[in-house]
């Protein structure tokens, strides 16, 4: 439970320590982070989009992709709380047979209940966020058209930039609650497997969050 206990502590310093970094970054230069390039590419669109009549299938069919999207991540997270429910008691078997050959710690029995619920608990926010984003996706289908029955309107612009790049965060942040769960499934291996787990997240989280 010690050993369990140190790995978990690591693992959220190094993350916090990660994401510390790269608020700064982004502070600093603000197009070095790719989630800046993509909320300046999403405004661009709006813009494109509401001052040319001619593209409003262009929009649906863009957002329709996106909502689509969306709905088969929401999918495939309550489909992994799902199995993860049924699966319960045999992850915990395995978990507890192959602790002692891949672990240099003891771990508790009733450890693999408490890894069990963040693995939950991080489908589960997955599942909200791209829920959420199909939302916003929706609000966007609306108001985007509403360009066609007036002039361009800066509100209607601005209003529409922010439910898109919304809709845009809540998806990326659901993607990243399911990296998250990947060193949360090594962490049933060991507490050794949690930490390599972190450092090989944070690795790839550096080159997918460096613009290119």
């Amino acid at each position: 439970m010690p050993c369990d206990l140190i790995a978990f502590t690591i693992s959220c310093l190094l993350l916090v320590i990660y994401y510390f970094y790269l608020s700064r970054r982004t502070r600093r230069i603000p197009d070095s982070s790719v989630q800046a390039v993509n909320a300046t590419i999403r405004n661009r669109w709006v813009k494109k989009i509401m001052s040319n009549c001619n593209m409003d299938i262009l929009a649906i069919q863009t957002l329709r992709n996106s909502v689509m999207a969306a709905s088969f991540m929401a999918t495939t997270a309550i489909l992994l709380v799902i199995g993860v429910l049924n699966l319960s008691e045999k992850i915990g078997e395995w978990s507890h047979n192959l602790s002692p050959f891949l672990s240099l710690c003891i771990s508790s029995s009733e450890l693999w209940q408490i890894k069990m619920g963040l693995l939950l608990l991080s489908f589960t926010i997955a599942f909200y966020n791209f829920a959420m984003a199909i939302r916003f996706f929706n609000h966007v289908g609306y108001m985007i058209n509403l360009s066609n029955e007036t002039l361009f309107d800066k509100d209607l612009y601005k209003q529409s930039c922010t439910y898109l790049n919304k809709a845009g965060s809540y998806y990326s942040f659901g993607t990243r609650t399911f990296f998250f769960s990947l060193p949360i499934i090594l962490w049933f291996f060991g507490p050794s497997f949690l930490i390599l787990g972190t450092l090989v997240l944070m690795i790839s989280l550096t080159i997918i969050d460096k613009a290119p």
